[in-house]
């Protein structure tokens, strides 16, 4: 399955950047990732539960952060085992483009599943595999910049920042 997309983050490159290489921003986003540990240079371990038409699995396995330019591209890659259910691994392609106080995130993704979950059809599998990716770069999204206009703010006056925002603030 191969997937293709963009989201614009309303912030600027560097603070995306250091988003994309913090495990708790990484770990919030995943859909069902239970723990994440390590750091982008050594590379990540995850635990993430998830349910895949009628087979649910916990996936344990690695994430790698590859071919970094420095605030302008980088590769993820990952690989879970999830028990009799099967595996799953896959990767992005991901690329910032500032443009000005935004930055435009392109991902190009590619997934493959084996096992029994590979006895489930294309169809579902490349649906499920789409839905992970969109969650994950939504999540990823709203992490970085914080709520949207239509949720309660505490000071509507205020500034709204997403929690890494505030930490790199």
């Amino acid at each position: 399955m191969k997937l293709a997309d963009s989201q614009t983050i309303n912030a600027d490159a560097a603070t995306v950047w250091a988003a994309l290489l913090d495990p708790a921003v990484l770990q919030a986003c995943v859909p069902g990732c239970t723990e994440m540990t390590g750091n982008a240079d050594d590379g990540f371990t995850a635990t993430v539960v998830q349910k895949v038409g009628p087979v649910k699995a916990t996936f344990k396995g690695g994430v790698t952060i590859s071919n970094r330019v420095e605030q302008q591209s980088l590769t993820i890659t990952g690989e879970g085992k999830g028990g009799p259910a099967g595996f799953a691994k896959g990767g992005a392609d991901v690329r910032l483009d500032p443009q000005g106080d935004v930055t435009v995130l392109h991902y190009d993704v590619e997934a493959k599943v084996g096992g029994k979950l590979a006895q489930l059809g294309s169809r579902i599998i490349d649906g499920f595999a789409k839905k992970m990716a969109d969650e994950f770069f939504s999540n990823f999204k709203d992490a970085v910049e914080g709520p949207g206009e239509d949720d309660d703010a505490a000071d509507e006056d205020a500034p709204k920042k997403g929690w890494f925002k505030r930490l790199t603030s």
